[in-house]
């Protein structure tokens, strides 16, 4: 086990804002260029799904399961062996359980969304429709929102961008499908690669996405690009009127390809994101904070601050990995701890993040108790974690049963 520590830590309960050349009134030219979306697509289902014209009302519906809010520090359990939930996934990128006992799973080559019952069955929800794969693109990040009707989001490369869209979830537990198709938020930098693609709802209501720079690496300081930033929105796509750049969906910029995003118990944003070719960053998230790319790859640098800092353009990462130790995914918090997928670093990252003090990071599962490539994480059902993995991309070395997801015991920290 390895353990990397910052120099510094961000304060938990308030942080600087960091705000660069971007933190300019040209970014309100954002709003003119996207936002809710009206135009509809379908979905092509399979089993009960193409039969379920209306959403079921529920209270309080299918929703996501809530993560704990308790502050207590937690690890993954010696000794812990990982026990398989689901086998046979191709090519997985996102998992959101249900308060059914079912979870629904984003394919992203093949565009489709799978249900994981309670027992382990897979089976198919729907397809979405104009999802276009090509390298890293295709069906990626997946929120549900719970309500009457409970509405599933996704993250998803078509042929001129990519896009946030929603679908009402109808149905039950076991025969879940998904009503028409609906743009949430559109006009997003795609590429083969660097799509970012994590969307989640956060502790103050808002859908989060991070997004890539499509391989282009100016458009993460251009201030009128989508690419690379972190955006913040309504549920339906419109800008929040206390984003830190007024009419900007743009929470931060000066991101390169960010693909994880959670928050901790003390309400603390984060972002981990791949790097070129020498850092992977885990970043404190901070409104109108500018953290850098492609001017600026790790800590340590030139025109750079510290998390805590109050000054320089840049915000430096509170934890950095080689590129070749990490590739981090997905990203959640249970209690104070995060937890980070490593993908190339076929590894799963144990961070804590004390209220005050450095965040420490532990390697698990790595070496003779690998599990390959760890696309993303998520709290699990009675004290567990859950690990999606990611070997059948065309990256990885396929086992017998993958992709799976797999759940490990978490017990608290001493």
């Amino acid at each position: 086990m390895t353990r990397d520590r910052p120099r510094h830590r961000p304060a938990r309960r308030t942080r600087a804002v960091v705000a660069g050349a971007a933190v300019t009134t040209a970014l309100a030219l954002l709003a003119g260029c996207t936002g809710a979306g009206t135009s509809t697509s379908s979905t092509s289902s399979s089993g009960a799904a193409s039969d379920a014209a209306a959403p079921v009302e529920t209270t309080p519906g299918p929703g996501p399961v809530a993560p704990t809010t308790d502050t207590a520090a937690v690890r993954v359990a010696d000794d812990a062996e990982p026990t398989d939930v689901a086998t046979g996934l191709e090519a997985p990128w996102s998992v959101v359980r249900l308060d059914s006992g079912s979870s629904f799973v984003s394919l992203r080559d093949s565009g489709r969304v799978v249900e994981i019952g309670d027992d382990g069955s897979v089976r198919d929800v729907a397809t979405i429709d104009g999802v276009v794969h090509q390298g890293e693109s295709g069906l990626l990040g997946l929120a549900v929102l719970a309500g009457s009707p409970s509405y599933l989001y996704a993250y998803l490369t078509t042929a001129d961008d990519n896009r946030i869209v929603r679908a009402a979830i109808t149905g039950a537990a076991g025969s879940y499908g998904l009503g028409p198709v609906e743009d949430v938020f559109t006009g997003i930098p795609a590429a083969s690669n660097h799509d970012g693609g994590r969307i989640a709802f956060g502790p103050d209501g808002m859908l989060w996405a991070t997004t890539g720079d499509a391989s282009d690496d100016d458009a993460s300081q251009d201030e009128t690009s989508l690419g690379g930033k972190v955006l913040r929105l309504s549920p339906t796509g419109a800008v929040p009127s206390d984003n830190p750049m007024p009419g900007s969906p743009v929470w931060s910029l000066g991101h390169r390809n960010p693909q994880g995003i959670a928050w901790d118990a003390w309400g603390g944003g984060w972002v981990a994101e791949f790097g070129q070719d020498t850092w992977d960053e885990l970043n404190s998230l901070a409104p109108g904070a500018n953290y850098g790319w492609p001017e600026v790859e790790g800590r340590g640098t030139s025109g750079s601050t510290g998390p805590s800092g109050s000054s320089g353009r840049f915000l430096e990462p509170v934890l950095q990995w080689r590129t070749d130790q990490a590739s981090p995914s997905g990203l959640t918090a249970v209690g104070s701890t995060l937890f980070l997928a490593g993908l190339g670093g076929e590894v799963l990252f144990e961070i804590q993040v004390p209220e005050a003090g450095e965040a420490t990071s532990t390697e698990r599962f790595s070496g003779d108790e690998s599990l390959g490539r760890i696309r993303d994480v998520l709290p699990g059902p009675d004290g567990t974690l859950w690990l999606l993995t990611n070997n059948t991309d065309g990256r990885g070395d396929a086992r017998q049963g993958d992709d799976r997801i797999v759940s490990v015991p978490l017990q608290p920290l001493d």
